[in-house]
């Protein structure tokens, strides 16, 4: 029985993609779940992979056609149908099954079935606001066995980290871009050689086994000319480090390539020092007793990653374009704090997940920018923007830097979905997982200093956003109550708008409003 291969169901903003490779061709058999074609949209790579087990009978949109979502790509008939390919494809799974068999202990013997074909291993297709990225990390070197969806490398843009994962069983190799080059959108990356691998990729392994020893000796990177020396990686690194002069040490690696021990035997003996100009010998000696600081003064010099150039590119245009202005106000946390020491055992049993103060924060802003739209708009050219919706975004700080992920449609969720978002996209934010689509859009930004410890800052806007609220710390301290002094939670809230298009008064207005809210929960509830 036939069985239909659908391209799957694009996201909204997708309208149509490209058939970017067929893995298989008529004829071939597939197992299940087994990658079949690939269609590029203009956003990400969406995989296609065999509803059933059967041999592909029809291909009905070639490589290069476009593709709706869920249309019918091909057909997959039985897995005794296939014309006058089955006994090779036989002979195929029958070899297949005897690898299932025998398991990894007979990878060997599996190699003479390898197919040997190469494939190019390329960067995905990056969204249209992305125009190049980083080669961050390879995570595989040539010659070592992989699996098919390995991660291969890690690409760094100025959003998210992307990876690149293998083709198939096999090795890379070649390896065409470097660690740290730029690449474009679905540049070749790498050669990547079908079932090669263990000791199959040996040959290659032991062709660059000096190269790749050394390399592992002094932690990774390339050499580098110095002058008449080159230098390894960690050799010139330590080289910075003690300010030597490369000129003056021996190189002992191979062609006298200068090594990590080269380096730490000069910086024993003292050999390579600096501190002795090109000069005449009295002024030596002159020079001998300045005074020198003792101790290492280590320093590094790191690239910039693309996450912090765009995060620092940003800030700096937000400052440049907007007039913005912060005013400040405090609040009163004592009924929010009741509240949640109250129910925080309760709603964890309920909605698994801990009742947290961003939950409240996010549902007072979002009752605030009900009524004052003016907060929620933004700034396109000459036009101003009205929402008609409130997508809030919430800064994390991740190993990378700041991101915002951003809650959609916040009026719509309940607090436990609040909570429970803002746990997901820290998860997603630590290991990197997070995707463009995630930080996308957002009409206004809450971001909580306080969790760091800071008391009071000024938050920079979020363009086109025109409005950004700062939490901070929640620190006792002596109010006037009643005519009486009481110690009271209390947190500073700051509010940085633009004041292009928002005037003072409803800046001011609106974190009045967060500020009565927090301080009466029960608010939310009458909605008053």
């Amino acid at each position: 029985m036939a069985t239909e291969i659908k391209a799957p169901n694009f996201p909204e903003s997708v309208a149509e993609g490209t058939i970017a490779t067929w893995h298989k061709k008529v004829g071939d058999s597939v197992e299940r779940d087994e990658l079949i074609v690939e269609i590029e949209t203009d956003k990400v790579v969406l995989e296609v992979v065999a509803p059933d087990a059967g041999t592909v009978t029809e291909i009905k949109v070639e490589e290069g056609d476009t593709c709706d979502s869920e249309q019918v790509l091909g057909m997959l008939g039985a897995a005794s149908e296939g014309g006058g390919e089955k006994p090779a494809q036989d002979s195929k799974k029958e070899e297949a099954s005897e690898k299932q068999d025998t398991s990894a202990a007979k990878s060997d013997d599996a190699k003479p079935a390898a197919s040997g074909k190469q494939h190019d291993v390329k960067a995905p297709s990056f969204p249209e606001s992305v125009q190049e990225g980083t080669v961050a990390t390879w995570h595989k070197q040539v010659g070592e066995a992989v699996k098919r969806d390995d991660i291969l490398a890690d690409i760094e843009t100025d959003k998210v980290v992307l990876e690149v994962v293998a083709p198939a069983d096999g090795a890379l190799s070649e390896i065409k871009v470097q660690e740290g080059e730029q690449v474009e959108s679905e540049a070749v990356l790498a050669l990547f050689a079908e079932g090669a691998g263990g000791d199959a990729g040996g040959s290659e392994a032991a062709a660059s086994g000096d190269t790749a020893s050394e390399s592992k000796d002094t932690g990774g990177g390339s050499d580098e000319k110095v002058g008449d020396k080159i230098l390894a990686p960690a050799a010139r690194k330590l080289v910075a480090e003690h300010d030597l002069d490369a000129s003056k040490i021996e190189g002992t690696g191979k062609g006298g390539r200068v090594l990590k021990e080269d380096v730490q035997k000069a910086v024993k003996d003292g050999s390579a020092k600096k501190g002795a100009e090109p000069a005449g010998g009295d002024v030596k000696a002159a020079a001998a007793p300045a005074p020198a600081i003792e101790g290492e003064r280590p320093e590094q010099r790191v690239p910039m990653s693309r996450l912090r150039q765009t995060i620092a590119k940003r800030l700096v245009q937000a400052q440049q374009t907007a007039a913005m202005l912060t005013t400040y106000n405090e609040v009163d946390m004592s009924a929010v704090m009741n509240l949640r020491s109250q129910y925080k055992e309760t709603f964890l049993k309920a909605h698994d997940t801990k009742l947290g103060f961003m939950g409240f924060f996010v549902k007072a802003c979002t009752e605030a920018l009900k009524r004052f739209p003016d907060v929620n708009a933004s700034i396109d050219g000459s036009d101003i923007v009205y929402h008609g919706y409130q997508d809030i975004g919430v800064a994390v700080s991740t190993p990378r830097g700041l991101v915002v992920p951003v809650l959609r449609d916040t009026d719509s969720m309940k607090l436990a979905d609040v909570e429970k978002s803002i746990v997901d996209f820290g998860k997603r934010g630590r290991d990197g997982k997070l995707g463009i689509e995630d930080m996308q859009g957002g009409t206004f930004t809450i971001t909580n200093g306080g969790i760091f410890g800071s008391l009071l800052s000024t938050p920079i806007i979020n363009p086109p956003q025109t409005a950004i609220l700062g939490m901070h710390k929640i620190q006792e301290r002596p109010m006037a109550v009643d005519g009486k002094v009481e110690i009271r939670p209390m947190m500073y809230l700051a509010i940085s708008y633009d004041h292009r298009m928002i005037d003072g008064k409803d800046a001011v207005q609106f974190l009045v409003t967060i500020k009565e809210l927090l301080e009466d929960p029960a608010r939310f509830l009458l909605d008053v």
